[in-house]
C-alpha cells in the first residue's frame, strides 16, 4: 500500500447511477449517508456515445446540497463551456486531454475561473500526458472503464496506471487527489486504493444499494 496516500478515501457517488426522476432527493440521500463529494458526469453524445445533462441541472442541484461538485466533462470541444459549468456551481472541473487542442490552456482557463482543474486519463491515455501540466492540476481521475456508460466492469490493467500516477504525484511534491471512476465497488475498491487512489467514484455501488450509508461505509472501509 502506498504510505503517502491519505486515509480514509474520499467517496464521491456518481449521479449517473441515480434515479433521474428524483435527483434532488437522491442527492440529499447520499449527503445524509456520508458522501464526501458528488460526481457529475456530463456527456455530449459526441465525445462519448451517451448524453446526460448540462449546466442548468447542475445549477439546480447546487441549491440542494453543500457537497463539493466534482464535474467530469466528457464533451468536445470543452473550452467554450468551462465558464458555464463554473458558474453553475462546479467546484472541480475535470477534462480529458483529447477534448480540446491545448490541454495546458484549458487547465489555465479553469484555474482562472477559480475552480480546481483535473485531468482524466482514459484506459489508453498515457500517464506521460501529466508531465507538463502537473503544476496546474488539483486532481487526476483514472478511468477504470471506457467512458460513456455506467455499470461496466473494471479493467484490471488500470491498477498499474493508478500506481504510476501515484508515483508521479509523489515526485511532484504537490497535493493532488487521485480518483478512479468506473467499475468501482466492493470487489475492486481495496485493490484500487492499494494501488494509490484516494478518491473512489462509485455509481451503482452506491445508488444501486438498498442502504446508501452502508454502501458508502463499506467503500470507505476498504482503505483499511
Amino acid at each position: 500500500m502506498a504510505a503517502s496516500v491519505p486515509r480514509p478515501p474520499v467517496i464521491a457517488p456518481s449521479l449517473l447511477a441515480a434515479d433521474f426522476a428524483r435527483l434532488g432527493e437522491e442527492v440529499a440521500a447520499v449527503e445524509a449517508a456520508g458522501a464526501d463529494w458528488l460526481h457529475l458526469d456530463v456527456m455530449d453524445g459526441h465525445f462519448v456515445p451517451n448524453i446526460t445533462f448540462g449546466p442548468s441541472l447542475i445549477a439546480g442541484l447546487r441549491r440542494r446540497t453543500r457537497l463539493p461538485f466534482d464535474v467530469h466533462l466528457m464533451i468536445a470541444p470543452v473550452d467554450p463551456f468551462l465558464r458555464d459549468f463554473a458558474e453553475a456551481g462546479a467546484d472541480h472541473i475535470l477534462i480529458h486531454p483529447e477534448s480540446g487542442p491545448h490541454l495546458h490552456r484549458s487547465l489555465q482557463a479553469i484555474r482562472a475561473l477559480d475552480r480546481i482543474p483535473g485531468v482524466v486519463l482514459d484506459p489508453a491515455t498515457p500517464v506521460a500526458v501529466l508531465d507538463w501540466v502537473i503544476d496546474l492540476i488539483g486532481s487526476v481521475l483514472v478511468m477504470g472503464v471506457n467512458p460513456g456508460f455506467g455499470g461496466q466492469t473494471f479493467i484490471a490493467g488500470q491498477l498499474g496506471k493508478i500506481a504510476e500516477v501515484r508515483a508521479r504525484i509523489a515526485a511532484s511534491g504537490r497535493t493532488i487527489r487521485l480518483g478512479v471512476d468506473g467499475g468501482v465497488g466492493p470487489a475492486t475498491a481495496r485493490a484500487i486504493l492499494e494501488a494509490g487512489a484516494d478518491v473512489l467514484v462509485a455509481g451503482s455501488a452506491v445508488f444501486g444499494a438498498p442502504d446508501y450509508a452502508a454502501a458508502i461505509a463499506a467503500l470507505r472501509g476498504a482503505g483499511g
